[in-house]
């Protein structure tokens, strides 16, 4: 299957660079591009949309709400933020409101698409170091109930997984970690998220620093 991209940025000259790059990736069959989050919602109303990369600062409806209409325009549609910045209260606020990760506009052409190309098969997408960054902007919040309460939900193993996830690890790292098959590791992990309610990986660090499960070094 090939994807269908959406670019949405305020600035000419970035959106049409990065649709001339990413056309001419053969996992993209289609990429379109808008100056503003409004136009974006319109977009997606009008057009099938696999992929948004989505700029996070615009006039008007920044990426945070146009995150957030586009999502409930069409649920189905992935949310790739876009950032100058490598992680800050604007990029964890687009999170929050359902986008899948984000990379910073100095990513290449090929790193973009790998990210639209993940993203659209159900995976998140962070930049180096956000894990840590993002785990900064919950640590002040007071966990509304127990560790041992949020864990309740979840199998021994499945709370094994969940703590890996939790600081970032890929399936590849848990497998070894926890001595399992990769196979069985991605089975595990989709049932944390189905347990858990959240849609991706990133979702699942937001939940396990906000329910005191894991806490951030001080």
């Amino acid at each position: 299957m090939t994807l269908r991209v959406l670019i949405v940025d305020d600035q000419e000259l970035f959106r049409d660079a990065i649709a001339v790059m990413l056309a001419q990736d053969p996992r993209i069959s289609d990429v379109a591009a808008v100056a503003s989050g409004a136009e974006a919602v319109e977009h997606v109303r009008a057009h099938t949309v696999d992929v948004a990369l989505m700029d996070i600062r615009m006039p008007g409806m920044d990426g945070i709400a146009a995150t957030r209409e586009v999502l409930r325009v069409r649920p189905a549609v992935k949310v790739l933020v876009l950032t100058t910045f490598d992680l800050d209260e604007y990029v964890y606020a687009a999170i929050r409101e359902g986008a899948s990760g984000f990379l910073t506009k100095d990513a290449s052409a090929a790193a973009l698409a790998d990210a639209a190309v993940a993203v659209a098969a159900g995976e998140s997408v962070l930049s180096p170091r956000a894990t840590a960054a993002l785990i900064g902007f919950v640590r002040d919040g007071s966990p509304p109930r127990t560790a041992e309460e949020a864990l309740a939900v979840l199998s021994p193993r499945e709370q094994e997984v969940a703590r890996a996830l939790a600081t970032g690890a890929s399936n590849e790292d848990i497998a070894r970690q926890l001595f399992l098959s990769e196979n069985t590791v991605k089975t595990h992990v989709k049932a944390v998220l189905a347990k858990l309610g959240v849609p991706d990986r990133v979702h699942v660090v937001i939940w396990a620093y906000e329910n005191g499960v894991l806490r951030p070094l001080p």
